[in-house]
Order: structure tokens, then sequence, then C-alpha cells
């Protein structure tokens, strides 16, 4: 019953996010809501930009089927989260349809997100220990009510803006979203004791609405999933990683690279004395476009890394272990970044 659960999950949201990507494409024409080219997305022709219709309601569909499945549930506030889960997904979503739609000022969407991740921790989805790699135990603040909520409410707006910021290729935020959800639903299906299927089938359901999605937005890209698409992503990849027990080892090390990014930037334009969350090109995938490197090889190359740091998560039960992986991840992305300033600044040199 259980293969049978997962198949029903996986084949809906996977059929429904197909179905309604044409739909999408349909309502960003009539309303509008379509790319040109220039600014940060440069290269492509007039694309639509509410593809995050179909990952949205491909997920909602499969997940809100899957609580009718006979599958064994022992959380016995399952359903408070999920109720949680839905409601700051359906609220996140809705803003960013609106961002899609009529451009909202920065501030009406850093609210939005802080709104979505507030209706999570009220419904009990919350970050309440972190493990000690080197002892085994957990530390715990559970007493420390407003430590709770702020260390919740800043997980969660993370990962809303880092797969916002990541969606600047074809492929790229839905891709690496779908590898983040196939390792989170692997995990609490068949790694843990007793199998947390019930919860499993959320990251699930999450994969075959990205894999739907991915069909038209794979490079060339016929729609982009827009802010509709990547807060709703952002925003489930963080959700998920809480619920069922805490998974923040399997997200940190499938979207280091991407978290890594942003805290660059966010460095790199302070010390140039610019906004640090206005959008330009500076994200590490817009900059090897602009080298030269073209978008399938850049979007692959995160494929790879993606999966090859959040598989340590899988293959090992050493929370130590895992901490070292970060640690080279981190090392590895950060010289990275270096080296690629440093070659930038030659090419700069070169032309001038």
């Amino acid at each position: 019953m259980t293969a049978m659960a997962f198949l029903v999950v996986f084949c809906l949201s996977f059929a429904v996010s197909m179905l309604l990507v044409p739909v999408s494409m349909w309502l960003a024409r009539l309303t509008g809501a379509v790319d040109r080219p220039g600014g940060r997305r440069m290269g492509h022709d007039v694309t639509p930009r509410l593809g995050g219709v179909a990952i949205f309601g491909g997920f909602a569909a499969a997940a809100i089927a899957a609580q009718w499945l006979p599958v064994p549930r022992f959380d016995p506030y399952e359903i408070i989260r999920f109720i949680g889960l839905m409601g700051g997904a359906t609220f996140i979503f809705a803003a960013g349809l609106l961002d899609d739609l009529f451009d909202l000022h920065p501030v009406g969407q850093w609210v939005a997100h802080i709104g979505a991740a507030g209706i999570a921790v009220a419904f009990l989805i919350f970050i309440q220990s972190v493990n000690n790699p080197f002892t085994g135990s957990q530390f715990s603040w559970i007493g420390a009510h407003w430590f709770t909520v702020a260390v919740s409410i800043f997980w969660l707006v993370l990962m809303i803006n880092t797969v916002n910021f990541l969606d600047g290729l074809d492929g790229l935020a839905g891709g690496v979203s779908l590898i983040a959800g196939v390792l989170l639903f692997i995990n609490s299906a068949f790694r843990l004791i007793p199998a947390q299927t019930s919860v499993s089938l959320l990251p699930l359901a999450l994969v075959g609405a990205c894999l739907g999605f991915l069909v038209y937005n794979f490079n060339p890209a016929k729609v982009f999933m827009g802010s509709s698409g990547s807060y709703f992503l952002g925003y489930a990849l963080g959700a998920l990683s809480i619920i069922g027990g805490a998974k923040m080892a399997t997200i940190l090390l499938v979207m280091g690279l991407p978290l890594l990014d942003v805290a660059w930037q966010v460095v790199n334009r302070l010390s140039l004395g610019k906004n640090p969350l206005e959008g330009d090109r500076g994200h590490l995938h817009f900059r090897l476009v602009d080298m030269g490197i073209s978008v399938r090889q850049i979007v692959l190359a995160y494929y790879t890394f993606s999966l090859f740091f959040g598989g340590v998560a899988l293959v090992t039960n050493s929370r130590l272990f895992k901490l070292i992986a970060l640690i080279v991840m981190c090392v590895i992305a950060i010289t990275g970044f270096a080296l690629l300033k440093r070659i930038e600044s030659r090419m700069q040199v070169a032309e001038a």
C-alpha cells in the first residue's frame, strides 16, 4: 500500500503540474505577466512568468490527496502542521502572484515573507532543537519561545529569498528544488526508523510538481516560475525540512551553494554601498553566463554540486561527517567565488 501511495502522489502532482503549465502561460499572456529581453535575464524571447501556478497547483492537489491515503501516521500534530504548511504556502504563493502581476514594493515582499513564516510557526512548524555534531546530543531551546520563533522565521525567510535569488537561469531553481525534494523524501521514507511515510509524501508531491514544470522550463525555457513559484518553493523546502523532525543538514548541503552565493552577494553589495536586497547580475550563475559559459553547463554543474553534497546526508548518519562535508563545501565555494572575482578583474583590465 505504501508503494501505491508513493505512485499516486507522484503521478498526481506531476500530471497536474504539467497540465497547468499551458494554462499558466495563457494567463500570463492575458495579464501581461511576461519577462522581456533585458534586465537580469538576457538573451531570451518574451516569456510567460506565471509557472508558479503549475508548481503550486501540482503540489497542493497531491499534498491534499495524500491526507486521505491509508499510510502509517505517528505524529499527533501532523494535521495541524499540514494546515500550517498549506496556509503559509497559499499565502506566499498569492503574494508572489501579486508580485508577478503588479511588481510589489520590496517592503511588501518582505512583509509577505515574514507573514508566511509566521503562519508556519503558529501551526507548530518551528525549529525546536539542534544537534551537537561532536557529542551526538541535542540542544533544545524550547523554553525560550521568542528564540524558537525568531530562528524559525529567519530560516523560512532565508529559504524563500535563496530560491528567489537562484531563479535566474532556465531550469536552475526548479531543478535544485527537485533534488532537495528527492533527498528529503528518501530521508523520511527509507532512512528514518520508523519510516515517516505520511510525511515523506509531502516532499514527493513537491518533486512531481517540479518535474512537471521542468518539462517546459529546462533550457530553452518556454515559461518561468516567477515570484509565485520561487517564493512557494523556498517556503516549502524550508517548512518541509522542519516537519517530522529537522532535516536541516540535508537542506544545508543541497542548498549550500545558493545560500553561500546569497551571503557573498550581501557582503559584496554592502562593501560597494549598494542595497544588499536589490537584484542584479552579481549572482554566481549570472556571472558565469557573462563569462561565456552556456546555461545548460551552469545548470547541470549546479545539479551535480547539489546532488553530490546533498547525497552526503544520505550515505552517513554521522553528524560530525556531515559537518565536515559542510565545511569542505563552504571552503570550495568561497575559494571559487574569490577566484572568479580575480578572473573578472583581470578580464576588465584586459578590456580597458
